[in-house]
């Protein structure tokens, strides 16, 4: 049978990098003695409050068709969220609600570029932005970033990237894998190119409230930006609610009226209930991001500290985020065969870090979604296994 071209713009090789979370998963599932370190889902449960409201909703009939793009009272509390956060007054119907980023991604991607476009991003980026944009009919065109920078964004790299058939640029900040937060300095320069050569900018900043050593700042803030920025966020890693599936997209208002058209051919909106909850889980917004700043800011520590010593690997210290990268290129094996040899000998799965761009090749990611005591036993695992890689060389 023959498929859309489709089908190949949203696959790629950096859909295989799940392979060896999926084994993980797998292995563990079968009772074996593994710990998962290679994706990003909180291990603690979502408050019990937000919980409770949702079931609260469901036992009230709250089962029934809802608003395209979200309950007027979950768009209000949404846009006073996303004033505080961009510093800029946002308002509801700037809002849109989608399920997740990823899902705001998508759609963004399919309401602003078209077969021929370029958008350009940064990388190393997160996995699935390629198939996002692939969907379009447009191409991604990557700054570089190199590790020898610190993975940081320089104007060279960004003005050689620039093309005649540039429609945008796509970066997040913090980012997913690097853990970096951009600069204000770096977002002026992004800023500078998208106003002269008139470019949307999406700015992904669902890990904007789980930063630790330099606070966030968005685009959407700086001169001349908001009418062209999208700015991405969601409750999936701030408020541990990744299987709820509730983020939203802020944009100017005609950008959303487009959002509507897709969505009610798409989506058809969030459930009630989960809306619902996700009104809650804004409520307690300060209360539960604060506690899981708190988490993430110790088990980053407490990975720094597992893992920092160990002569052959060299960790990339986040500035935000549940992830670090860590240099494996002194062990002599290359970044995926150093994480499925791990796995293999120890059952800790981690991400080979060049599934992210080129510029990661060498690195491995490994997540902070584990239990303190998991988490150090992981580290002691890695430790012994670089250490048995070092007595057989």
């Amino acid at each position: 049978m023959r498929y859309s071209p489709f089908v190949e713009r949203i696959s790629g090789e950096s859909v295989s990098a799940w392979d060896i979370h999926y084994a993980a998963v797998e292995a563990r599932g079968r009772g074996e003695d593994v710990i998962v370190l290679s994706v990003g889902d909180p291990d603690f449960a979502t408050a019990s409050a937000i919980c409770e409201t949702a079931v609260d909703a469901l036992r009230a009939g709250d089962t029934h068709y809802t608003h395209v793009l979200g309950r007027p009272a979950l768009r209000e509390a949404i846009a006073a969220k996303q004033s505080r956060l961009q510093g800029i007054a946002v308002h509801a119907d700037n809002v849109a609600l989608v399920a997740g980023a990823q899902n705001g991604l998508f759609a963004t991607s399919l309401c602003l570029f078209s077969q021929g476009d370029e958008v350009l991003v940064p990388e190393p980026m997160y996995l699935t932005y390629e198939a996002c944009i692939h969907a379009s009919g447009a191409r991604i065109a990557t700054i570089e970033q190199p590790a020898a920078n610190g993975f940081r964004l320089t104007r060279a790299a960004l003005e050689k990237a620039i093309s005649a058939k540039t429609r945008g640029i796509a970066l997040a900040t913090p980012c997913n894998p690097t853990g970096n937060v951009y600069s204000r300095e770096e977002l002026e320069l992004v800023a500078e190119v998208a106003r002269e050569h008139d470019l949307w900018v999406i700015s992904d900043e669902v890990y904007g409230q789980i930063t630790y050593d330099q606070p966030h700042l968005s685009i959407a803030s700086l001169p001349g930006m908001a009418e062209r920025t999208v700015v991405l966020n969601s409750l999936s890693k701030t408020h541990a609610m990744t299987g709820w599936r509730v983020g939203w997209v802020v944009a100017p208002t005609a950008l959303v009226g487009h959002l509507d058209n897709l969505l009610l051919c798409m989506l058809y909106g969030l459930p009630g209930f989960i809306q619902e909850a996700a009104i809650k889980a804004l409520e307690l917004d300060d209360e539960v991001v604060s506690d899981a700043r708190t988490v993430y800011r110790r088990r980053r520590d407490l990975v720094v500290a597992g893992l920092g010593g160990i002569a052959d690997l060299d960790c990339r210290v986040p500035q935000a985020g549940m992830f670090m990268l860590v240099d494996v290129r002194r062990t002599g094996l290359s970044s995926m065969d150093f994480a499925w040899q791990l796995f293999r000998a120890t059952g800790v799965s981690v991400l080979d870090a060049q599934a992210f761009g080129a510029s990661a090749e060498g690195f491995v990611r490994i997540s902070f979604t584990v239990a303190d005591d998991t988490l150090k036993d992981a580290c002691q695992r890695i430790a012994g296994f670089v250490e048995g890689l070092r007595a057989n060389r």
